[in-house]
């Protein structure tokens, strides 16, 4: 049996509760979440979704095709207590198969090339 999952055949925990919070963080996204949509996965090889409900979280953006999630963390990310609720969440959506990358705002403003290398590194297979 392949782990080639099609997205008919695998579902994520959706909890409807956060529809309106996702929507609303969808129109008042982060000048690095604009510049990463706008400049690069909104034309994606594969579909992204942007503050996508999974389960209780909402990510910044996900790509079923690559069961791929990509977060970018704000200054509030790097207090301790963010520190833990950021790997206790990691944990849980790896738990689904996910694979989850990160960058900062500021990766994202001042390194944008690389950024967007090393997301296509995810779906370009290594030789």
């Amino acid at each position: 049996m392949t782990n080639n999952l099609k997205s008919s055949d695998f579902h994520l925990p959706y909890n409807p509760k956060l529809v309106e919070r996702a929507k609303e963080l969808r129109k008042n996204m982060t000048t690095a979440e604009k510049k990463l949509w706008y400049e690069y996965l909104r034309n994606f090889k594969f579909r992204v979704l942007r503050q996508r409900p999974i389960n209780n979280f909402i990510v910044d953006f996900y790509c079923p095709n690559l069961q791929l999630v990509i977060e970018i963390d704000g200054d509030s990310h790097f207090t301790d207590e963010a520190q833990d609720y950021d790997i206790e969440r990691t944990i849980i959506l790896e738990g689904y198969g996910l694979k989850i990358i990160r960058f900062t705002n500021s990766q994202v403003l001042n390194q944008f090339d690389s950024v967007c290398v090393q997301i296509q590194d995810l779906i370009t297979p290594k030789p």
